[in-house]
């Protein structure tokens, strides 16, 4: 079937005359092209015109059959026709042009403006197609309204033309696309040359003409954007209230002078509304004296409740389309990577950043499952998160996690979910995502020059205190022997000297004594022998013992010992502790408690 089909297009093709002229130019141009080789012109170096050599010109010929196989046979033919001229131009710019280089661009530029010319014309045509199928249906929606509008001359038949506005009315949200129909209804119904809608805008508090008929266009740019409260219209939309002029000319709330102008007589406003609440106004209108019945106010007011609700929602419908437009581009161009899943798991949407984070095209996520993208475990923790959301409950954010890329590599990544919600009911969950590989690599590297830092200074502690108790502390008892051995073997030293010698031995006593504490307080040896409780105890002793401070030490839970870094980071923060105690508090008891719970240890330090 479809080969019989293609049969019977290809002979209508071969058929059409339009046809047999494209293939004429394209073997005209082919041949201007190939002149030299062909023998009809001999020139060995062709000229240039406007900067273009000859050839350069015969390619630009090829934009001819390419636009008008387009025009006349659409995008295929045109794209079918650029194929064909590639064909015949390519053996030129590859094997006989000086400069295939120049030559390839140049065929290039031919090649792309052709598509690109074919592609606006295919626009224009489906555009125009359009517009004639849209004109085509207003036409048929102008006849249906017109045969009510012929049905109108009794009350049934004003209810039935009611009817019919309001039925066109809620065919679109695009308020142009029936408010001049509608208003060529009302003119009919209401027998009147004139008719006029004005919407009001709240932000400005000005009445905006939204459509008219039977008016010239300078009268409508006059009477655009009046106040509230300016003219008939303005005080119809202020007060709420219907208003018949019967001439206009003379009244004075008259403001525009353009309605005399345009010899407007009779008027008849009406207010627009929507929930209740004043939107714009109808106006009707005739050239010569008109009196207007009651139940014509009535039916225009019946006429303007209806318009008044499509221009509310024509509003609403605008504001909603303005506000997704907002969050379509936040989610768009959001640095941070976002993507929406249903509560199966399957990827319904992905921004851009996406792409850069997973590796994966937002196309390409839209089609696979978000459990590709992480490990099992992490997706348990994902899930767990879920439930919560869908269970209504609290839920901490963002987790952490890691993420699978497309190359197979993995990004660490800090994730917060949102459950969507549509009336009432969960129906998907938005992600969050942040890439932190490279914050959280910047923070090992700091643990790791932190770590190193400390050895180096613990190892300077360790050396230091070494050298005192070896060298330090052993000259100062040497110097002490010393004293004390001059002051035994010299008999004849008077008592003065003596007790000078006595002295000088007891502050080689102290100083002894003050060089093996700050040894200590350097680097317990303890610690690295008994551990951390071993060294508190000492370190509970020692306050008590030489500064008279009580301390109470306890230990709460099972005792264990841990990693030896952090043994020491916790004396040392115990030992400033305690420091600052003995030297500002002034105080007479410290409690010193160390708990060991499940992952953690617990160091608090109380005085009085």
């Amino acid at each position: 079937m479809a080969l019989a089909q293609r049969a019977i297009l290809l002979k209508r093709l071969v058929q059409n005359t339009q046809f047999w002229f494209i293939v004429a130019m394209l073997a005209a141009i082919s041949i201007l092209h190939y002149a030299e080789q062909l023998g009809i012109v001999d020139t060995a170096h062709p000229g240039s015109q406007l900067g273009l050599t000859r050839h350069a010109m015969d390619r630009i010929l090829f934009l001819v059959p390419i636009i008008y196989a387009g025009f006349i046979f659409r995008l295929w033919a045109g794209l079918t026709t650029c194929f064909v001229a590639l064909l015949i131009m390519l053996p030129r710019a590859l094997f006989i042009s000086s400069n295939p280089l120049d030559a390839s661009f140049e065929i290039a530029g031919i090649l792309l403006v052709g598509v690109l010319a074919c592609m606006w014309l295919e626009a224009r045509l489906k555009g125009k197609e359009q517009r004639q199928q849209a004109a085509k249906e207003l036409e048929t929606v102008q006849e249906q309204l017109q045969s009510h509008i012929r049905l109108s001359r009794s009350n049934e038949k004003r209810l039935a033309t009611l009817n019919a506005i309001a039925s066109m009315l809620s065919r679109s949200l695009e308020p142009e696309q029936v408010l001049g129909s509608a208003l060529d209804m009302v003119m009919d119904v209401m027998e009147v040359e004139v008719a006029l809608i004005f919407s009001l805008d709240e932000d400005t508090q000005e009445l905006r003409l939204m459509a008219y008929e039977g008016v010239s266009d300078r009268f409508a740019r006059d009477v655009d954007r009046m106040k509230l409260g300016e003219g008939f219209n303005g005080r119809v939309a202020q007060t709420g209230q219907p208003m018949i002029v019967e001439n206009a000319s003379s009244d004075p709330r008259l403001t525009r002078q353009i309605v005399r102008q345009e010899k407007i007589v009779a008027q008849l406003i009406v207010p627009l509304r929507a929930r209740g609440l004043v939107v714009g106004t109808l106006c009707v209108a005739n050239r010569r004296p008109r009196q207007f019945l009651p139940e014509e106010v009535e039916l225009l007011t019946a006429i303007g409740s209806q318009i008044g609700i499509t221009v509310e929602n024509a509003q609403l419908y605008r504001s909603q389309q303005l506000i997704a437009k907002q969050f379509r581009d936040i989610f768009e161009n959001a640095s941070d990577a976002i993507w929406v899943h249903d509560l199966e798991g399957n990827i319904l949407a992905a921004n851009d950043a996406c792409r850069q984070l997973t590796g994966y095209p937002p196309e390409e996520l839209s089609s696979m499952s978000s459990v590709r993208l992480f490990l099992e475990a992490d997706m348990e923790s994902i899930k767990e998160i879920e439930g919560k959301l869908l269970e209504d409950e609290a839920v901490d954010h963002p987790c952490e996690v890691k993420l699978i890329k497309k190359d197979g590599t993995e990004a660490i990544i800090e994730l917060a979910t949102n459950l969507i919600v549509s009336d009432s009911q969960g129906t998907s969950f938005q992600h969050i995502a942040r890439d932190v590989t490279e914050e959280r690599r910047v923070q090992e590297n700091m643990r790791f020059y932190i770590k190193e830092i400390t050895r180096a200074q613990e190892e300077e502690r360790k050396r230091i205190a070494r050298e005192l108790h070896d060298d330090t502390a052993q000259q100062l008892i040497a110097i002490s022997h010393h004293l004390e051995d001059f002051a035994r073997n010299n008999k004849n030293l008077s008592p003065d000297d003596i007790a000078l010698l006595g002295n000088l031995h007891e502050q080689v006593k102290d100083t002894l004594q003050g060089v093996r504490c700050f040894s200590r307080d350097l680097r317990p040896s303890i610690l690295d022998d008994l551990g951390l409780l071993s060294v508190l105890e000492w370190l509970a002793g020692d306050l008590e013992g030489q500064f008279g401070i009580k301390v109470d030490f306890r230990v709460i839970g099972t005792q264990r010992r841990i990693a030896p870094e952090v043994e020491l980071l916790v004396f040392r923060i115990i030992q400033e502790a305690v420091s600052n105690v003995r030297r500002h508090a002034e105080a007479s008891k410290v409690e010193l408690t160390i708990e060991f719970d499940e992952g953690e240890t617990r160091a608090t330090i109380t005085d009085n």
